[in-house]
């Protein structure tokens, strides 16, 4: 059995691990991402890159060149409520170097920081490798076990395994649940100057549309539970409701063919109420999974990296222990968590679950949607909880000044 010693090894090569590997890396901290996969190329993973995660890299002067990767830039969302073309959201007025979220595939965006990491001597992404459990000594975690046999010993470890984390163990949690899941898919379109992305609202019905270019990413939203029922119907049956969705859909014939194009995305929503035992610290999607509505998922996370680099990084280069200091990440994160969470459920309970079981009859669009589409400035009101979210993060790490 190989054996080597780091100072901190992050579990997950995701967006909150590559950003806090990068970011622990850029502070002179000695860091292992461990990443069980040879690549990023995973489909319809998060790909909202939102203003506040183009903020941070604006601060560590990357905003540039994290731009020069594919990316559509989505200024405004409109949506069709009961018929009607309604525009709700306008992040262009935000007040941030980048005023727009960016759709960015994940491998791309996570290429891109893995390249900016590899600049910096302290930083080491394995790949082919996977964390199986963690080493324990006298109760606190001191590394991790790979699958492969090798220990590799760390003063701290992070996971950033995301939802299925093997690193949750018995932490305490609260689960909130979701009423619906999502099948995601790509149809064709012809690309236009501008980003029509927009979701489709109408009784028993919700649909999104992600405008990449030449392709919809459509998320095809249904109650939870479903999935074998609607699978059951057939194919055909599941291309006549996509059609049914409008214009936009029209080419869903000749794009699904099969099941296997059809991925499906069981939602899952809960959050750790402690993020951290001795010895080791979770974030992202291991402390917190949330729903896609608004796409923050990837954000909340990068978040969370920042604010575990900003409290960590210094104190890892004296070589002081970190220890009492974990509890003041959870402290800090827990509360744009919850709120977040929070108006989440609120969308969840009082809007989807309603639309999808058919018990409210969408015959105009509700008064709120109205108010936006017809007064500009209130559109700035979502784009802001989107966008920037709550509490958000600068970064405030040290930079070492290694980077070769």
């Amino acid at each position: 059995m190989s054996e080597s010693e780091t100072d901190v090894v992050i579990i997950g090569g995701g967006p909150a691990g590559m950003v806090a590997g990068l970011l622990l890396a850029r502070a002179g901290v000695k860091t292992i991402v461990l990443e069980k996969h040879g690549d990023f190329l995973r489909d319809f993973r998060g790909d909202t890159v939102h203003p506040s995660t183009l903020r941070i890299f604006s601060e560590l002067g990357l905003l540039d060149a994290s731009l020069e990767r594919p990316h559509q830039k989505l200024y405004e969302i409109g949506g069709r409520i009961a018929g009607r073309e309604m525009k709700l959201v306008d992040f262009s007025h935000l007040p941030v170097p980048a005023p727009f979220t960016a759709l960015m595939p994940q491998w791309d965006f996570l290429d891109f920081i893995a390249g900016e990491a590899r600049h910096y001597p302290d930083f080491s992404l394995r790949q082919h490798c996977e964390a199986v459990a963690p080493i324990e000594e006298d109760g606190r975690v001191v590394g991790v076990r790979t699958g492969d046999g090798e220990e590799i010993r760390a003063r701290l470890t992070i996971a950033a395994d995301g939802r299925d984390s093997h690193f949750r163990g018995a932490l305490p949690q609260t689960k909130i649940g979701a009423p619906m899941d999502v099948f995601w898919f790509r149809l064709p379109k012809i690309a236009q100057p501008t980003n029509d992305s927009m979701g489709v609202f109408e009784t028993g019905r919700l649909f999104v549309l992600i405008d990449r270019g030449d392709y919809w990413q459509c998320a095809f939203v249904f109650p939870k539970g479903a999935v074998e029922k609607i699978r059951g119907e057939g194919l055909a049956a599941f291309r006549d409701r996509v059609r049914a969705v409008g214009p936009e859909t029209a080419g869903v014939d000749a794009a699904i063919n099969d099941w296997e194009q059809v991925k499906l995305l069981t939602v899952t929503v809960d959050r750790l109420d402690r993020w951290h035992r001795p010895g080791l610290l979770l974030i992202g999607d291991a402390a917190h999974a949330m729903s896609p509505i608004g796409g923050v998922g990837i954000n909340l996370a990068i978040q969370d990296a920042v604010a575990a680099a900003n409290i960590l990084a210094a104190p890892l280069t004296r070589g002081e222990d970190v220890e009492a200091l974990l509890p003041r990440i959870a402290a800090r994160r827990l509360f744009p968590v919850r709120m977040t969470q929070g108006m989440q459920r609120a969308i969840q309970d009082r809007v989807i679950a309603p639309l999808l079981e058919g018990g409210t009859s969408l015959n105009k669009p509700p008064l709120v949607a109205r108010a936006f589409d017809r007064f500009a400035l209130l559109r700035r009101i979502p784009a802001r909880l989107m966008g920037l979210g709550v509490r958000s993060e600068h970064v405030r790490s040290p930079d070492a000044g290694r980077r070769s």
